[in-house]
């Protein structure tokens, strides 16, 4: 029951230091654009990449195609001479400014993210300072292991990427530090 609670504690902390970080902060802005010419960029979109949803890499080269030489030699000078785009696609868009289901998704994550920490910070008694190491932990692990790569293959800015390790790190900390502290209350009690 103490994991769970400290599960719970902690995504409301995250949750609530996400909104902070993105609404007051500013750091879910950092390397985001505006286009020069929104409309062009859309229709463009609309007449390049179809109706089919997905992620893009612009350019491309058909995976079919890597084993012709004259394919991918071709592809190389144009990847080079090309500006590059990782584009998440829907043909049909959404009103972003209705965040009520991402909003959701978002407490649900954040929640199941506690629960997962918690039973990771639960395990044995390693108290405060180690728990709170172990947010830490898990917070860069993560990091390492989803936003950086994003940098290093799909050409994520850099400052978008420092943010989403500030954001999580920070976050995690924030609620690592109550999860341990809860945690923690019932080895308190023993030893006094």
């Amino acid at each position: 029951m103490r994991v769970l609670v400290a599960g719970l504690i902690g995504g409301i902390l995250m949750f609530v230091w996400g909104v902070v970080a993105h609404m007051a902060l500013g750091l879910g802005e950092v390397g985001l654009r505006l286009p020069t010419n929104e409309n062009i960029a859309l229709s463009g979109l609309q007449q390049g990449l179809g109706g089919e949803p997905g992620v893009y890499l612009l350019p491309a080269l058909d995976p079919k195609k890597m084993g012709d030489a004259a394919e991918v030699r071709t592809y190389s000078i144009k990847a080079v001479r090309s500006p590059y785009a990782f584009v998440v696609y829907q043909p049909q868009g959404t009103d972003m400014t209705r965040m009520g289901p991402q909003i959701g998704r978002q407490w649900a994550s954040d929640t199941l993210g506690g629960l997962a920490l918690a039973f990771v910070m639960g395990l044995a008694g390693l108290g405060f300072r180690r728990r709170l190491a172990v947010a830490a932990a898990a917070a860069v692990f993560a990091w390492l292991g989803t936003t950086l790569p994003y940098w290093n293959w799909y050409r994520f800015p850099l400052d978008f990427t420092l943010a989403a390790l500030a954001e999580q790190l920070i976050g995690w900390l924030i609620a690592g530090a109550a999860m341990a502290w809860w945690l923690g209350r019932s080895e308190r009690k023993l030893a006094s």
